[in-house]
């Protein structure tokens, strides 16, 4: 998961953050620190319809119904939508769970000292990019979607949650932590089995 979103983040991160910094009110800075911390949260979510709806064919489904790898080229008009469109779910559809995205916007606006619903706005604005980023890997991978669930786990112990929690806690660095704080704690809800 590190990889991928280290990748993204080298790709697109910089568009992503302007854009997201022009549309929310956030200096680019903080929207450079948040993206790799919500990035993992849609993984997760991912990974967790790949563990309990499907498999390798719900992920294909998902990316296939939402991961147009086209959105890629047009980035600032799709924030720009997604940011002021009030319909916007930053649970996702339930991709996040019933309010993880709720939950985990608040977590990281309070231990970021940042309005959560800025970050409740930014979530769904992330999320298609997210998933065209996955598309666009997955069409020129030669492991296909299989591979997308591998890169999901780093540690390969087929739990994600270690991985998300670690990755945010860290800071983008994807090392383990053993107290995982209140956001873990949200995450752990989020993806318990």
């Amino acid at each position: 998961m590190a990889n991928f979103i280290d990748e993204f983040m080298k790709t697109y991160g910089g568009e992503v953050a302007s854009q997201m910094a022009a549309n929310t009110g956030l200096d680019q800075k903080t929207v450079q620190t948040l993206i790799p911390k919500l990035a993992p949260l849609i993984l997760g979510g991912l990974k967790k319809q790949k563990d309990e709806r499907g498999g390798d064919a719900r992920v294909d489904h998902i990316l296939n119904k939402y991961g147009d790898p086209s959105v890629l080229d047009n980035i600032k008009d799709l924030i720009s939508s997604k940011t002021t469109d009030s319909s916007a779910d930053a649970n996702l559809g339930g991709l996040l769970g019933a309010n993880g995205g709720v939950q985990a916007a608040q977590a990281l606006g309070k231990s970021l000292n940042i309005d959560a619903s800025k970050i409740m706005k930014m979530i769904p604005a992330l999320a298609p990019i997210i998933l065209g980023a996955l598309s666009k890997r997955k069409a020129t991978s030669s492991g296909g979607i299989g591979g997308i669930g591998s890169l999901l786990d780093a540690d390969g112990d087929g739990s994600i949650i270690d991985d998300v929690a670690g990755y945010i806690l860290k800071g983008g660095t994807g090392q383990q932590t053993k107290g995982k704080g209140i956001l873990g704690s949200i995450l752990g809800g989020m993806f318990r089995r």
